[in-house]
């Protein structure tokens, strides 16, 4: 019997979950791996879909630049930036994540 198709919030949020603590992917590797390619602002928005006390690690995906990217929801830029040292995930002076030392690479 086929498997029914996910959609494309449930693609999306498969691959979030797959990124391992103390590693961060861009909102464009996310959508490219879901295969969204060119749709990283879908991921962003899937991401503000979540529900309060997901499971869904929102925190380690950032944007291209290595930045957390601005949010609606007040606070959780905040959230994000205390999240992330906790796996330890460095920001610079400047608030950017290196790709290089913290990226996912699947």
């Amino acid at each position: 019997m086929p498997r029914p198709s996910l959609t494309t919030y449930q693609r999306i949020y498969a691959i979030v979950r797959k990124i391992p603590r103390g590693r961060v992917a861009s909102y464009g590797q996310v959508a490219r791996l879901a295969g969204l390619p060119g749709r990283a602002r879908q991921v962003g928005y899937a991401m503000y879909a979540l529900p309060q006390g997901s499971n869904v690690p929102w925190h380690r995906v950032i944007n291209a630049q290595g930045g957390v990217s601005r949010r609606r929801v007040p606070g959780a830029e905040l959230t994000q930036r205390m999240l992330l040292p906790r796996e330890g995930i460095t920001l610079s002076a400047r608030g950017r994540i290196s790709f290089e030392q913290h990226g996912w690479q699947l």
